[in-house]
C-alpha cells in the first residue's frame, strides 16, 4: 500500500507512482473533519479518482482517510465519502504533528482507546457494509502501555483492517522501527494488519515480514525515495531479480511530475515540490545530487523544468 503522506502524497503523485506497477492500494492525504458534513467538492479536491471509479489511471483504488475526533461528524463524513464512490474509508489514528494533536485528531486518539472505538464504530454503522474501513495508527502516543487496547477497539468496533506504524507519537520519524511491537498483536488479530515504518529496500521488507509476521505492508518515504521499491518487492516474494530502473527514467517522471505539477498549481509552487521528490530521491540516487543543486535556487516551473532537461541532455552526451 501507498502511506497516504500530507503535503506530499496528493493525487499526482498517486498517478506517478502506481503506474509504476507493485502497489496494490492508495489511501489519501487526510480530510480534517471538525463538526459538520464537508461539501462534496472538497472529497473530490482530495481525490479526484472518485471521479474514475475511486482509481487511478492506472487502475489502483484509493482510500478515503479521514482524521477527527468526534464520532458523528466522521461518520457523516465517511457516509458522505462512501455515497461518492469512495472505495472504502480510512481512519487516521497515527498522524504525530502537534498542531493536529493540539486540535483533538492523530495520535493523540491513541491515550483513549474507547474513543478509538467511538469512532470507528460510528464510521463502520454509517458506511455500507460493502464498503471497507480501515484503520491507521501508531504503537502509541508516548508509549506503546495502551497499544494492545487501542487493537481491541479497533476489532470490537468491526474494522476491516489496521495499519500499524511500528513507532510512537515520541518516537516521530527517527529510526529505527520496532516491527517486532506488531507481532503479538498480527498473531492474535482478527483482521488483516499491515506493518508501516522504516521499509527503504526489499531487504528492509524482508526483515520487516520476519519481525512483524505481517506480509502486507504499507510504504511511505521508502518508496519517494526509491519509486520502483513496490514492484521490486513484488518481485521477491515471486524470488525474481528484475533490473534496476534507470535513472534516466527518473529523469523522465520528474520532467512529467514538472509538467503535470504545473497544471495543478501555481508556477511558483512547483518547484517546492519537485524540490522535495529529488530530496528524497537523493537517498537511492546519487544522480539526483547533481540534479538538485542545479535547481535547488530556482523557483518558476519553466527554470526548473529546462534544468531538468539540461540534465537528461548531459547524461545522454555523457
Amino acid at each position: 500500500m501507498l502511506a497516504p503522506m500530507e503535503g506530499v502524497v496528493d493525487h499526482t503523485m498517486r498517478d506517478m507512482l502506481t503506474r509504476l506497477g507493485g502497489i496494490d492500494r492508495c489511501t489519501t492525504e487526510f480530510v480534517r473533519i471538525t463538526d459538520h458534513c464537508l461539501p462534496a467538492k472538497v472529497f473530490y479536491r482530495f481525490c479526484p479518482e472518485l471521479h474514475s471509479g475511486g482509481l487511478t489511471p492506472s487502475g489502483t483504488p484509493v482510500y478515503l482517510q479521514l482524521l477527527g475526533g468526534q464520532p458523528e461528524p466522521m461518520a457523516m463524513n465517511a457516509q458522505r465519502a462512501a455515497a461518492l464512490g469512495a472505495p472504502g474509508i480510512d481512519i487516521n489514528f497515527g498522524c504525530p504533528a502537534k498542531q493536529v494533536n493540539r486540535s483533538d485528531g492523530g495520535s493523540v486518539l491513541l491515550k483513549s482507546p474507547e474513543r478509538v472505538f467511538d469512532i470507528v464504530d460510528a464510521v463502520r454503522r454509517a458506511v455500507p457494509a460493502a464498503t471497507p474501513v480501515t484503520v491507521k495508527i501508531r504503537l502509541g502516543y508516548s508509549d506503546r502501555s495502551l497499544l494492545s487496547e487501542v487493537c481491541a477497539a479497533v476489532f470490537a468496533a468491526a474494522a476491516s483492517e489496521l495499519t500499524i506504524h511500528a513507532r510512537t507519537k515520541e518516537d516521530g520519524y527517527k529510526p529505527p522501527a520496532y516491527w517486532q511491537a506488531i507481532a503479538a498483536i498480527k498473531d492474535s488479530s482478527p483482521i488483516p494488519i499491515v506493518a508501516n515504518g522504516e521499509i527503504w529496500c526489499p531487504n528492509d521488507y524482508l526483515d520487516c515480514v520476519q519481525q512483524s509476521h505481517c506480509q502486507d505492508i504499507m510504504l511511505g518515504r521508502g518508496l519517494l525515495a526509491y519509486p520502483e521499491l513496490a514492484r521490486q518487492i513484488k518481485a521477491t516474494q515471486q524470488a525474481l531479480t528484475p533490473a534496476p530502473m534507470h535513472w534516466l527514467t527518473i529523469v523522465d517522471l520528474l520532467e512529467q511530475f514538472c509538467e503535470v505539477t504545473e497544471q495543478q498549481y501555481e508556477s511558483k509552487h512547483v518547484g517546492n515540490r519537485v524540490k522535495q521528490w529529488l530530496g528524497y530521491l537523493r537517498r537511492q540516487y546519487s544522480q539526483a545530487d547533481e540534479l538538485f543543486e542545479s535547481v535547488k535556487r530556482l523557483r518558476l516551473a519553466g527554470d526548473i523544468d529546462r534544468a531538468i532537461g539540461a540534465h537528461r541532455l548531459a547524461l545522454t552526451e555523457s
